[in-house]
């Protein structure tokens, strides 16, 4: 309120604004502001200011916030490489505490005939009786089969 009130006595005082001016030089330039001008830039001066300065902590918010999201990943990390551990351990100490004895080979019986057949013979089984063709003929076409006399 104080800084409105100020602003509203410097506009409505014209006498003021328009006898007495301020002189600066900068980069061997100089420049004259009546004090209203002087005011106004800074207020201008001022705004830059407060826009830089929350440009600057809404960086350092955004970084605090990936800051802390970076930490709770790695604990989270840490924790489940240390419950992987925990977990080899004490897969180890139950495989140590049982007994090693080899694990029977699964059974093969392809034929389904009740027996291994790696424990068969190689040979031909009995069961299977393949009939020997006596004439040779092509099955898709039904044709026999004619050698060509040319």
């Amino acid at each position: 309120m104080l800084a409105g009130a100020a602003a509203i006595a410097v506009s409505w005082d014209e006498t003021a604004a328009s006898t007495a001016t301020a002189s600066f030089t900068v980069f061997d330039r100089t420049v004259q502001f009546t004090q209203l001008e002087f005011f106004f830039a800074g207020v201008a001066t001022g705004a830059v200011f407060l826009l830089g300065l929350a440009l600057l902590f809404a960086g350092l918010r955004r970084s605090a916030a990936r800051r802390k999201q970076l930490r709770a990943t790695r604990m989270e990390a840490r924790d489940r490489v240390a419950q992987l551990e925990e977990e080899k351990r004490e897969l180890e100490r139950k495989l140590e505490a049982t007994p090693t004895t080899p694990a029977p080979a699964p059974a093969v019986d392809r034929d389904r005939d009740g027996v291994d057949d790696r424990d068969e013979p190689t040979g031909p089984h009995p069961r299977i009786d393949v009939p020997r063709q006596s004439n040779d003929q092509l099955v898709a076409g039904r044709h026999q089969r004619t050698v060509d006399s040319r």
